[in-house]
């Protein structure tokens, strides 16, 4: 069954931001179900090497932001790491994604904001994360300069992220996946009938993993690395502040 034609905004910046915020409210009951479904259980690996990448244990105590939480996997991950005895600041505009995260992890405190004007002073984190988050925002560069504004000097930025292989064999079957089944899954499950279209198109219009790495350093990052996942399917990146 092929999938239902696109109908989201991904060049408009303010349609693009409300068509985020109504979609994962409407998925938002689902959307660990789902996450978890799509990949296999794969993306709790993902986010555990995401949080290695971070390099909390320079500051074990310290205060750390995940940007763009959803229902607090990220965040949770890291609050859990033995060892870490400081606190994770989960901000997401979706209130209703963080609600239902309430209760994953202590050490974690959820709040409301927009990635692209945290409510947060310069330098406010010793570290911060965004897993699958930074690919729906209106303006990806001005994303990364506030998370990089809101770090504090010798910090860490570890951003997860879907990307496309590389290989022609796994693109091939990667775009199979994800243009025909996951979407077909995703109206199931989760009743919403653009959403998990919208997954693919967004994944395809995002820069390639060189391209972000560019970005980040144009934005003002040192250090700047990325390890592909799974056959390509995923990125893990890294800036120093």
């Amino acid at each position: 069954m092929p999938p239902a034609p696109s109908k989201t905004p991904l060049t408009d910046g303010d349609a693009k931001r409300s068509y985020v915020r109504e979609m994962f409210t409407a998925i938002a009951p689902r959307y660990d179900l789902l996450n978890h479904l799509l990949s296999l259980n794969v993306d709790r690996w993902w986010r555990r090497r995401a949080v290695r990448r971070l390099g909390w244990e320079r500051a074990p105590d310290g205060i750390f932001l995940d940007a763009c939480a959803g229902t607090l996997d990220l965040a949770a991950e890291l609050a859990g790491q033995t060892g870490f005895a400081g606190r994770v600041v989960a901000a997401d505009f979706v209130v209703p994604m963080l609600e239902l995260g309430r209760g994953k992890a202590t050490r974690v405190d959820p709040i409301g904001a927009d990635a692209l004007q945290l409510p947060f002073a310069e330098g406010s984190f010793a570290g911060a994360t965004v897993g699958f988050g930074v690919r729906n925002l209106a303006d990806l560069r001005a994303g990364l300069a506030e998370l990089k504004r809101v770090v504090r000097p010798g910090g860490r930025v570890v951003i997860l992220e879907f990307t496309t292989p590389r290989n022609a064999v796994m693109r091939g079957a990667f775009g199979l996946y994800f243009r025909r089944i996951l979407p077909f899954v995703g109206r199931v499950v989760s009743k919403h009938m653009t959403a998990y279209t919208y997954l693919p198109d967004s994944v395809e219009r995002f820069p390639a993993p060189d391209a972000l790495a560019a970005m980040m350093r144009a934005v003002g990052f040192a250090d700047v690395g990325y390890d592909m996942l799974t056959a390509g399917i995923a990125a893990v990146h890294w800036g120093m502040v």
